[in-house]
């Protein structure tokens, strides 16, 4: 029979989850702010390509180069604090980018948005870690990772849609609207989120030296490689964001229109993935699962480099490549969390954050310039290959940190 008490702790936890899972919605959604704005933005102010990727370049050298610091901030002021300083920071940027005349304001508004995106991580996790129970941990990385996929999917929908319906600067003051819900929400469920374990947790001494020390957490091997699989496994991802339209198209003869939606599927086929590891990772061995998910993945990547099988199984392909990657996310998620507490102490869990999922933006801002090259070439079942290799190096640096884990510490692998 399930105790009162049991009840009201499902109940906060399902709150927290719901709570913190909208704003990570939101980021994303700001993510792509700009991008389906090009055609409006670039008419307006006698743009070209070049000028308008070099915008998103920005956000995203803003925001990689943020987190690390995001993380300090979340340890020091709390994660409640900070992750309601980076929506306001949001909702400034869309209101900037509505009144823009000319480049340097759309510049301005980027680079706003993305010191906004870059506390969402290192406080989104901070609080998940530290408000949800240890036994919904698994459900909560799998909602977080959901919401971040619901808005991407929102944003071209609803910025194009609202451009097209009443102008591009309606469109982004509709962003700000956004920003105000989530905000507003925020600020009305202060009590769930404000963390009162925040005293608790830095009134402890200091674990194995290192707690106590702003960088401490860098003298771990396995934060290190935490960072690492951020890094090529976003890179993965970057390259299928950019370019599996083109790469489909070019291997298999699909029209745009469906290599368009085999992409579609594959974010699709992640979105139920992370569903499903949720439930995977309360139970398993997490580096085993993301091994078993990302060497799945893998291989098929290396099935599509082939260009052998029909075309009109493509899409599928995509949805279950998506599938694997999705189904590790919990398990990721959650390994970062050990690197985050054992031998290095809870007081270092927004840094921690902050600094392996700055990997994350490196690596979608790697992508492009990396494989760009082998697509000028005319060599598309290469980056499929890439893509495979990437995947197989996200799979043994997982391991290896499975393995710092089980040989007793992970602040101890880095032996002085």
């Amino acid at each position: 029979m399930t105790s009162t008490s049991d009840t009201a702790n499902l109940r906060d936890d399902a709150a927290v989850i719901g709570l913190v899972g909208f704003a990570h919605g939101t980021s994303h959604f700001f993510q792509l702010l700009i991008p389906p704005l090009f055609p409006w933005l670039m008419r307006e102010f006698g743009l070209n390509y070049t000028e308008v990727s070099a915008v998103m370049t920005a956000f995203f050298v803003i925001s990689g180069g943020g987190q690390s610091l995001a993380g300090f901030l979340v340890d020091r002021f709390g994660p409640w604090k900070v992750l309601c300083s980076g929506i306001g920071v949001l909702i400034l940027s869309a209101f900037l980018l509505s009144a823009a005349t000319g480049y340097a304001m759309l510049m301005a508004a980027a680079i706003m948005a993305g010191v906004g995106n870059s506390v969402f991580h290192a406080a989104d996790f901070t609080l998940l870690n530290r408000r949800v129970s240890p036994q919904r941990l698994g459900h909560a990385f799998s909602v977080h990772g959901l919401s971040g996929s619901l808005g991407w999917a929102a944003g071209p929908v609803l910025m194009v849609g609202m451009a097209s319906f009443a102008g591009w600067r309606v469109a982004a003051e509709l962003a700000a609207c956004l920003g105000v819900l989530a905000l507003a929400l925020l600020l009305l469920q202060r009590r769930r989120l404000d963390d009162p374990l925040e005293r608790a947790v830095r009134a402890k001494p200091a674990v194995a030296n290192q707690e106590g020390r702003s960088f401490g957490f860098l003298n771990s091997r396995m934060v290190w490689l935490c960072l690492a699989f951020y890094l090529v496994s976003a890179m993965a991802l970057g390259v299928l964001q950019n370019f599996a339209p083109v790469m489909l198209h070019e291997v298999y003869g699909l029209s745009l229109h469906i290599s368009s939606s085999s992409l579609t599927a594959y974010m699709l086929g992640s979105a139920g993935g992370m569903v499903t590891g949720g439930f995977l990772a309360a139970r398993g061995t997490h580096d085993r699962i993301i091994a078993t998910a990302l060497g799945a993945a893998a291989c098929v990547a290396l099935l599509l480099a082939m260009g052998t099988v029909p075309g009109w199984t493509v899409p599928l392909i995509m949805a279950v490549m998506g599938f694997g990657v999705g189904l590790a996310g919990p398990s990721r998620d959650l390994l970062v969390r050990r690197a985050a507490i054992q031998g290095i102490g809870e007081n270092a869990m927004g840094r921690v954050y902050g600094f392996v999922y700055s990997g994350m933006d490196a690596g979608f801002s790697l992508a492009p310039l990396l494989f760009a090259p082998l697509l000028d070439a005319g060599h598309y079942s290469m980056a499929f290959y890439g893509i495979a290799l990437l995947q197989f190096l996200a799979v043994v640096t997982a391991l290896r940190v499975g393995v710092g884990y089980r040989r007793g510490g992970l602040a101890g692998a880095a032996q002085h």
